[in-house]
C-alpha cells in the first residue's frame, strides 16, 4: 500500500497562455507513513491532493496508487478506485445532520455494497479507535468539532483505504483539539499501514510527522527548516509574488 507521484505537471488556461499550478512533482508515500505538505495559499497543495485523488488528472507524469498506474483507467475505473482505495478526510465534516455517528460510517459501506451487519460492526470498530465508542448514536448537533473530525477520519477509513488524503483538519479546530486530532492521524497511520498525505497550514504539530514536504510556486521539495510564525521575521528566500502559480512557456 503506496502512493507514488512521478513528475506530475498540472497547467490551467490563463487567457492565451498557461499557468503552471504543479511543477514536475515527485512524491512517493510509504505505507504506515504520514508525509505533512506544507507552503503557502495559492502554493500548490490543493492541486497536489486533488491530483493524488485521481480528481484532476495532470498534463504530464503518473499517479501510482496501491501499485495501480492510474494513467489510462477510465472515468468509471476511477471512481471504483476512489471507492475501494482511497480515503479523503475533507476540510469540513459535512456530515448529515439526521444521521447519527455510526450511521455516518455506514452510509460508506453502503456505497461500497457491503452488507449491512457487517458495516454496523467495522463503523463500531472505527469509533472506538478514535475515541468514540460511546458517541455511536448522536447526531452532529450533539457533538463538538473535535469530535465531528474524528468521525470525518474514521468515514474516510470506513472501506479501510490503501492511501488516505487529509486537506487541512485543524482549520476549524483550536490549538488543543487540533493537536488531538495529528496526533490521532498518526497513530491511525501506523497501525492501519495506510499512506498518508496530510495538507496543512498548521506547523505547530509538524515534528511527529515521518516526513514534511513544503511547496512552493507549484514545485516540491523537503521542508529545510522549521517555518518561521508570520510576522516575527521575513525569510531571506522569500521572493514577491511566492505563493501565485507561475505563468507556464508557451509552447
Amino acid at each position: 500500500m503506496s502512493l507514488h507521484l512521478t513528475d506530475v505537471t498540472l497547467t490551467y488556461p490563463d487567457g492565451d497562455a498557461r499557468l503552471t499550478a504543479l511543477d514536475e512533482v515527485s512524491l512517493s508515500v510509504p505505507a504506515g507513513c504520514l508525509t505533512a505538505v506544507i507552503g503557502p495559499s495559492g502554493s500548490g497543495k490543493s492541486s497536489l491532493l486533488a491530483v493524488a485523488a485521481t480528481l484532476i488528472r495532470p498534463d504530464r507524469g503518473r499517479v501510482v496508487i496501491d501499485g495501480t498506474d492510474t494513467t489510462g483507467l477510465g472515468r468509471g475505473e476511477l471512481t471504483a478506485l476512489r471507492r475501494t482505495t482511497l480515503g479523503t478526510v475533507f476540510q469540513q465534516p459535512n456530515l448529515l445532520p439526521s444521521l447519527t455517528a455510526a450511521e455516518q460510517l455506514q452510509v460508506m459501506a453502503h456505497l461500497d455494497g457491503r452488507s449491512p451487519r457487517r458495516a454496523r460492526g467495522r463503523a463500531r470498530e472505527l469509533l472506538a479507535a478514535v475515541g468514540l465508542e460511546g458517541h455511536a448514536d448522536r447526531r452532529p448537533h450533539q457533538l463538538s468539532g473535535g469530535q465531528r473530525q474524528r468521525i470525518n477520519i474514521a468515514r474516510a477509513l470506513m472501506n479501510e483505504p490503501a492511501v488516505l488524503l487529509v486537506d487541512e483538519p485543524t482549520s476549524a479546530l483550536d490549538h488543543e483539539r487540533g493537536a488531538a486530532v495529528l496526533d490521532l492521524l498518526l497513530t491511525l497511520t501506523h497501525q492501519r499501514d495506510t499512506a498518508t498525505v496530510l495538507v496543512t497550514h498548521d506547523h505547530t504539530h509538524l515534528d511527529s510527522a515521518d516526513d514534511v514536504m513544503e511547496v512552493r510556486d507549484g514545485r516540491l521539495r523537503p521542508r529545510a527548516e522549521p517555518p518561521v510564525p508570520d510576522g516575527l521575521a521575513i525569510s531571506p528566500r522569500a521572493t514577491p509574488g511566492a505563493g501565485r502559480p507561475r505563468r507556464a512557456r508557451r509552447a
